[in-house]
C-alpha cells in the first residue's frame, strides 16, 4: 500500500529535518475510525489523521525523550495543527535502537 500526501510530506519534512537512520511511519486512522471527541470525529474519511512513528537519528544524542518529541513536533507542527490529529513519537539514538 502506497502512502497519502500527508504521510509523504511528514516523512519529506523528518528526513531533510533529522537524517535518520530508520524512520517507520504508520498510519493507525483507521483504529479510530468513528470515535468521537468534543470537537467532532477523530478519523477523517481516508485516514491520515493518527500516526506512529519510529524515528532513529543521530541528531537526537544528548536530548531526553520530551526534547525529542518536541523537536519532531516543531517540524510537523503544520501538520499537527491541521490534519493530523495525534502521532505517537517513538524517537531515538542508533545506540538506543541496537540495544
Amino acid at each position: 500500500m502506497s502512502e497519502g500526501p500527508i504521510a509523504t510530506i511528514i516523512r519529506q519534512k523528518l528526513t531533510a529535518a533529522f537524517a535518520p537512520r530508520r524512520l517507520e511511519l504508520e498510519d493507525d486512522s483507521w483504529k479510530h475510525a468513528g470515535h468521537h471527541h468534543e470537537g467532532g470525529i477523530d478519523a477523517r474519511d481516508g485516514g491520515e489523521s493518527h500516526f506512529r512513528l519510529t524515528i532513529v537519528s543521530d541528531a537526537f544524542a544528548g536530548q531526553n525523550r520530551v526534547a525529542r518529541q518536541r523537536a519532531v513536533k516543531v517540524v510537523l507542527k503544520d501538520e499537527l495543527a491541521g490534519p493530523v490529529h495525534a502521532l505517537s513519537i517513538r524517537a531515538q539514538t542508533p545506540e538506543e535502537a541496537d540495544s
